[in-house]
C-alpha cells in the first residue's frame, strides 16, 4: 500500500515527526555511562504516553520477528544494528548506541533513528561509521523530489556508503510510512537511478541508511529480534521521516534547535 497524504494529514505528520525528534533527543541526552537500556525504554514509554501518542513497536509482530516486540524504543549497542530489543544492559564509556523510534499520533506515524558514542570516548572507527550514515541520509534526502524515483534515492545513499568503503545490505532499508509504520515503497540503501516508484507530493518516506564495518551479513540474536553483524563488528544507523512536497523533501523528524 502506498498512501498520499492530504494537507490535513501532512500537518499531523509534522506534529508526529516533531514528537519523535523530541523523544529521541531526550533519550540521547539521558543515555549516559551507567544507564540501563530498560530505563531508556521506560523513559520512552512515559513520554509517548504523556503526549497521547501510540507506540508503533509494542504490538508489532512481523514475519521476521519473534512475536510482538513488546517495547517502546529499539536500543542497538555496538554490533547490534536493527530491531535492538531493550534488555538488562548498562551502557559503558565508548559504547556505540543506536536509538530507533516510531510512534503514531493523530493517526499518522513517523520514524527516526540516530547513532552516537556514549561517554567521552570518540573511537575514530565509530565516528567514521556514524558520519557515513549521516552523510548518506543527507544525500538521500537531497535526491527526494517530485518526479524523481525511489531508485534515485537508493543510488544517492548507496554511493555515499560505497565510497566510504562499507558493505551494503539490502534486506532492510527505508520504506513508505503514513497511517501505519511500514508501507510501500521499499527504499533500498543502494540501487539504480531512474528506477522504481515515481515520487509525488504528499508521499511520506522513512529513509534509513545503516551499515556494518566489515560485513553485509546479519545474524539474529537469541531474543528473536535484535539483528547483529555476523562478524561482531560495530554498526550505525541514521533515519529521518520525510515528506515529498512541491519544493522537494521536508524532514519531519529534524530536531528543533535548542
Amino acid at each position: 500500500m502506498i498512501e498520499i497524504l492530504n494537507p490535513t494529514e501532512l500537518a499531523q505528520a509534522r506534529e508526529t515527526g516533531a514528537l519523535v525528534a523530541h523523544v529521541l533527543q531526550t533519550l540521547k541526552a539521558r543515555s549516559t555511562v551507567g544507564t540501563n537500556l530498560l530505563d531508556v525504554d521506560r523513559w520512552a514509554q512515559a513520554m509517548i504516553t504523556e503526549a497521547g501518542a501510540q507506540s508503533c513497536y509494542v504490538d508489532y509482530a512481523p514475519s521476521f520477528g519473534r512475536g510482538p516486540f513488546g517495547h517502546y524504543v529499539c536500543t542497538a549497542v555496538n554490533d547490534a544494528v536493527l530491531h535492538g530489543m531493550p534488555h538488562d544492559y548498562t551502557l559503558a564509556d565508548g559504547d556505540l548506541l543506536t536509538l530507533d523510534l516510531a510512534v503514531s499520533l493523530g493517526g499518522v506515524a513517523a520514524d527516526s533513528a540516530l547513532s552516537f558514542v556514549v561517554g567521552g570516548s570518540e573511537p575514530p572507527e565509530s565516528v567514521a561509521l556514524i558520519g557515513a550514515t549521516e552523510r548518506a541520509l543527507a544525500a538521500g534526502v537531497a535526491a527526494a523530489r517530485p518526479g524523481a524515483r525511489v531508485g534515485d534515492i537508493s543510488h544517492a545513499i548507496g554511493s555515499v556508503l560505497g565510497e566510504a568503503g562499507y558493505p551494503i545490505n539490502t534486506e532492510f532499508g527505508g520504506h513508505g510510512i503514513g497511517s501505519t509504520m511500514h508501507q510501500d515503497p521499499h527504499v533500498a540503501n543502494t540501487g539504480r537511478p531512474g528506477r522504481g516508484y515515481r515520487l509525488r507530493p504528499g508521499l511520506l518516506l522513512a529513509l534509513e541508511p545503516w551499515v556494518m564495518e566489515d560485513t553485509a551479513e546479519l545474524v539474529t540474536d537469541a531474543d528473536g529480534w535484535t539483528l547483529r553483524s555476523a562478524t561482531g563488528c560495530r554498526t550505525a544507523h541514521s533515519e529521518h521521516t520525510i515528506a515529498i512536497t512541491d519544493e522537494g523533501a521536508e524532514i519531519l523528524t529534524l530536531p528543533t534547535p535548542s
